[in-house]
């Protein structure tokens, strides 16, 4: 793993090392923490973050989700982020923010146990660095039954790490999860779109998080004249697509060329997909005045 000379903790930055918490910490017994990622870029004009207020707006409302309270604002957040990437002189790479029930009793919920607050930034290339074999997990993605649709709260991600053990146990690169009716929701950690008849397709299933980048592609889209929209995905319906691609934060947009040992079309990379990935690479590294507002330099 790429390391980094300093992480922010509760107001402060520290030296990377020093970055650490109580065994007795709320979080790591119970998965009550919420975090974002975002992604950095090298540009003409220095390190830019992509979509830096729709992340940190997100960060609030997972918070809130667990009753979280973060003692900093909005914008304190975002001018500790433009320090740390300053200070380990992040150009390409990932930041992830994270808000995690601290230190205390052992019990369950959490009540009278603070809220403490933490950033890291670190180099970062790809999170995939070939076209995906995924696989269809038996694993089926939380529902709004279970969960709060929309929030990335991090017990939340145990369900992803089944779903990925076994797609990797049986050698394939990721998993596809389901959600409780049968209908195609995200990856583990990715969302999903399909290509059929030159139109781009993406689940509206509720199990799934309509992540930042998937709407970005679906705005993007629209705007390369791809008629782009959300429904309901049935399983045959990705087997048997002309394209397919994962996408999110980390992931960019990863183009998936073979779904339950059944190749898409000839099993490389479709047109539609790269022509997408070009504009969006485009768009994040600040070269597309039309997107310019997505993108914050620091």
């Amino acid at each position: 793993m790429s390391k980094a000379k300093f992480a922010w903790m509760g107001g402060k930055f520290v030296k990377w090392e020093d970055a650490k918490v109580h065994i007795l910490t709320h979080a790591l017994h119970y998965g009550s923490a919420v975090f974002e990622g975002v992604h950095s870029y090298k540009t003409k004009k220095g390190s830019a973050l992509f979509r830096l207020n729709e992340h940190i707006e997100r960060f609030f409302n997972s918070a809130n989700a667990l009753s979280m309270k973060i003692n900093f604002t909005k914008k304190e957040l975002k001018d500790a982020i433009y320090g740390l990437v300053r200070r380990n002189k992040i150009g390409d790479g990932y930041i992830r923010p994270l808000a995690y029930y601290g230190y205390g009793p052992v019990g369950i919920f959490p009540k009278g146990i603070p809220t403490n607050v933490a950033l890291v930034a670190i180099p970062w290339e790809h999170y995939y660095s070939k076209d995906l074999r995924i696989m269809t997990s038996k694993y089926i993605r939380h529902s709004e039954k279970s969960t709060v649709f929309g929030t990335k709260i991090s017990g939340n991600y145990a369900n992803s790490i089944l779903a990925m053990y076994e797609a990797r146990k049986k050698g394939f690169d990721e998993a596809l999860m389901l959600d409780e009716k049968g209908y195609v929701a995200e990856g583990p950690a990715e969302n999903i779109f399909i290509v059929k008849n030159s139109c781009l397709i993406t689940p509206n299933s509720r199990s799934a998080l309509h992540g930042i980048t998937r709407n970005s592609l679906l705005e993007i889209s629209k705007d390369m004249g791809i008629r782009a929209y959300e429904r309901k995905v049935r399983l045959n319906e990705v087997e048997n697509a002309d394209e397919v691609f994962f996408c999110g934060t980390a992931t960019e947009v990863a183009p998936v060329v073979e779904v339950n040992n059944k190749k898409i079309r000839d099993g490389k990379a479709g047109e539609i997909t790269l022509r997408i990935k070009n504009k969006y690479m485009n768009i994040v590294r600040g070269n597309d005045g039309k997107y310019i507002k997505w993108v914050t330099f620091v």
